[in-house]
């Protein structure tokens, strides 16, 4: 192991998927716009990360992200990968908040550090393989081909459904309605209105669907209605999960002090990557508020990453790992994660164990620092 590993130089790719149209609340997506980079060092190894952009939720675009991060590779030239924490906060004192590269950033180095150690990342940060299984995700429709899709996804064996809301709140009713009774009642559904609601509408459609047997609800409404969250919990039969209202541990700290959800979500896009996420993980660990691992539009090499976090975090309950299910029409991944049904594994291959084929990357515009 070596003491110190310097930044050489960065490859940042317009690493874009092609996907079948996929429709939530605020939008719809028919490419993942996602960006690879990779960290060259001085060792002979280089770290990986890869982020997925959602403008419509946190406000960055592909675009966005490929600027930043030539700004971020110019910081990091000559400096020390292992020095985790410094190298992170050289991005924060750069830019404020641009969490979806700063996680692409935050997961190299993890990447860098575990083969230093020559570990796999879950090892090296500390956990043990556990079962993980996924949800599967139905995106906003009409009722009935919603309720279709459902029946599809428990033909395939599915256990847990999160659908789609925020559109309407008398047709969200309609939707969970008509999926309850196309499946039954042994699969779980968890639902998801995206900011979709206002207040009323969230009390109106939560009431209504406690008696569907829902998991919990993320993200109701708005975060500037984040100070009504409180009275909503108190009102709503169904358990509420924080998501676009929880960025940081700061975020979940007031989230949870003010009585203003059960559970959290927590996704490297916004939370910057690894280095927060944990940060999130334990604040909420300490007030027993148990956290799901979330993400954008990521391919499998980010998704080994989460999954790696996944098995150094006890306190993970719920795992929304769906997204590579989700349409993808390629997949740009070598080694890594595999999906055995709707159940995740990994090898022990030492790093997060998955890399871009180069054979894709040869189709991606490309920026070298």
């Amino acid at each position: 192991m070596a003491s110190q590993v310097i930044i050489t130089h960065i490859d940042i790719y317009r690493f874009s998927i092609p996907m079948e149209p996929f429709t939530i609340a605020t939008g719809t997506m028919d490419h993942a716009q996602n960006t690879f980079i990779r960290v060259h060092t001085d060792a002979g190894f280089y770290g990986v990360g890869e982020c997925a952009a959602f403008p419509m939720i946190v406000g960055e675009t592909q675009d966005t992200c490929l600027v930043v991060a030539r700004d971020f590779a110019k910081l990091w030239k000559g400096k020390d990968a292992l020095d985790i924490p410094a190298r992170l906060q050289q991005l924060h004192d750069a830019i404020a908040g641009n969490g979806t590269i700063k996680s692409a950033f935050d997961m190299a180095l993890y990447d860098i550090a575990a083969k230093n150690a020559g570990l796999p990342l879950y090892k090296f940060l500390g956990g043990e393989k556990r079962k993980v299984e996924t949800d599967i995700t139905i995106g906003l429709g009409k009722p009935g081909i919603m309720a279709q899709k459902a029946i599809a996804f428990k033909k395939l064996g599915a256990g847990i459904l999160k659908v789609k809301l925020g559109k309407n709140a008398v047709e969200d009713v309609e939707r969970i309605k008509q999926i309850r009774e196309a499946i039954g009642n042994e699969m779980k559904i968890r639902v998801d209105a995206n900011q979709g609601w206002s207040f009323d509408d969230a009390v109106y459609a939560l009431q209504a669907l406690g008696k569907y047997d829902i998991e919990f609800c993320e993200q109701p409404m708005r975060t500037w209605y984040d100070d009504k969250l409180p009275e909503l919990m108190k009102l709503s039969p169904v358990k509420i999960m924080a998501d676009e209202s929880v960025y940081n541990h700061h975020d979940a700290r007031k989230q949870i002090e003010s009585d203003s959800c059960h559970y959290i979500n927590i996704k490297m896009a916004k939370a910057g990557g690894i280095f927060e996420a944990k940060q999130i993980h334990d604040t909420a660990a300490e007030h027993s508020i148990p956290c799901m691992m979330g993400g954008m539009l990521e391919s499998r090499i980010a998704l080994s990453a989460k999954l790696h976090f996944v098995y150094s975090s006890p306190n993970i309950k719920f795992y929304d790992m769906d997204t590579c299910m989700l349409g993808h029409l390629a997949d740009p991944c070598i080694g890594g994660v595999t999906y055995d049904g709707y159940y995740l594994n990994i090898d022990d291959a030492i790093g997060i164990g998955a890399d871009a084929s180069e054979e894709f990357l040869e189709g991606c515009e490309k920026f070298t620092i």
